[in-house]
């Protein structure tokens, strides 16, 4: 390969001789019969390049296990549309509230962004290593009779969890978007926010409206409020309905970002809380994180507002993956010859890069290597 790294070694790499091997051990506890990679992100404007990174390397990690243990695998990407959209504070009592890409946008508008950034690059990848994918609005997640169910099963459980989830107030953020027409505003911060369980199968939810004032709505497994949860709850019950719902002999990996890392800390001890055992917990897989020079996580809202500037070496397009210079079909291509060097060795996987080395490395000419399907 045209490419070279230098890494140092670890003690994880140095426990491996492949960075699939991390998940071996889940693997031959009770081999599946199938392997689902869930990869979820925010669709909160055009992807950058650590969101492509991940995106890819878990394409490019269901076609190793796949190969490695002949398990048929496939990629679930869970398109967050209850990302912020826009934010307000009560002038009043300072309460922050916000109304997110689903209420803003629309269902019709919310397919259509993510159809438009990013579907093609998904397909690009899928029909590269021949790996099947499907793609889950969080909206239809939260819609779904069984997640709802698992979030209505939690709540007398929720206060051994609660301080896992949120440590600082240990009130955990449930948002319930205004039901009024044309409104979908919601406390940030659950301030005002509470929830009565009437019975197994129904919850009622009070709040306030920035613009309408208090409101009272009902969540129920098929139908009722929209139920937006934040990040570290809304993993919790995502995991714990896969967990409670997979098919026989499906093993699901949740696939992050390295910045994920102390995130997941808390998100596994809530659902020790509630009643997993380790054993129960879900495989997770952690993807090398893109940093500045600083070491921080590259930001492409830090940077867009002003409070950080573009890494020396990086390129605009890292920022807007649209502005890549060349084909979706060439971006994919250059996104698996890097990940198939980061893969190459735990060394190379197990560790963070700077803008500049991953715009380096995907910037270098493709192998042929990598085998069309």
């Amino acid at each position: 390969m045209t490419t070279h790294l230098v890494s140092p070694n670890t003690v994880l790499a140095n426990a491996l001789l492949r960075a699939e091997d991390i998940l071996t051990p889940r693997i031959l506890a009770t081999p599946p019969e199938r392997i689902v990679l869930v990869v979820g992100t925010q669709i909160n404007g055009a992807p950058h390049i650590g969101t492509s990174l991940v995106q890819s390397l878990a394409f490019a990690m269901a076609a190793r296990l796949r190969d490695r243990f002949g398990i048929p695998t496939e990629v679930l990407f869970s398109a967050l549309d209850n990302a912020p959209f826009e934010l307000a504070t009560d002038p009043i009592n300072g309460h922050r509230y916000q109304r997110a890409y689903a209420q803003a946008l629309g269902v019709t508008a919310v397919v259509d962004f993510v159809n438009a950034l990013y579907q093609p690059l998904f397909t690009a990848l899928s029909r590269r290593l021949g790996i099947p994918h499907r793609i889950e609005t969080y909206t239809q997640q939260q819609a779904g009779e069984h997640f709802r169910r698992t979030w209505l099963r939690l709540l007398p459980r929720l206060d051994a969890a609660r301080w896992w989830l949120a440590p600082s107030a240990g009130t955990p953020h449930l948002r319930i978007p205004c039901p009024h027409a044309d409104c979908g505003w919601a406390e940030k911060y659950a301030e005002h926010t509470r929830v009565h369980l009437t019975d197994r199968e129904e919850a009622t939810v009070a709040a306030v409206c920035l613009h309408h004032g208090p409101y009272r709505t009902t969540v129920t497994p098929t139908a009722g409020a929209y139920l937006d949860l934040a990040t570290l709850y809304r993993n919790l019950v995502k995991e714990l309905a896969l967990t409670g719902t997979a098919p026989h002999g499906t093993l699901h990996v949740m696939v992050k970002g390295g910045d994920w890392i102390f995130g997941s800390l808390l998100v596994d001890e809530a659902l020790q809380a509630v009643g997993l055992t380790r054993a129960q917990l879900p495989a997770r897989l952690f993807c090398p994180q893109v940093v500045t020079d600083t070491g921080a996580k590259l930001s492409k809202s830090l940077i867009r507002e002003g409070g950080a500037p573009l890494p020396e070496g990086a390129a605009d397009w890292m920022l807007d993956t649209r502005q890549w210079p060349g084909t979706v079909t060439e971006y994919a291509d250059q996104l698996l010859a890097t990940a198939e060097t980061l893969l190459s060795d735990p060394r190379h996987f197990f560790r963070s890069y700077s803008a500049a080395e991953i715009g380096r490395l995907i910037s270098t000419p493709a192998p042929r290597s990598i085998p069309a399907r």
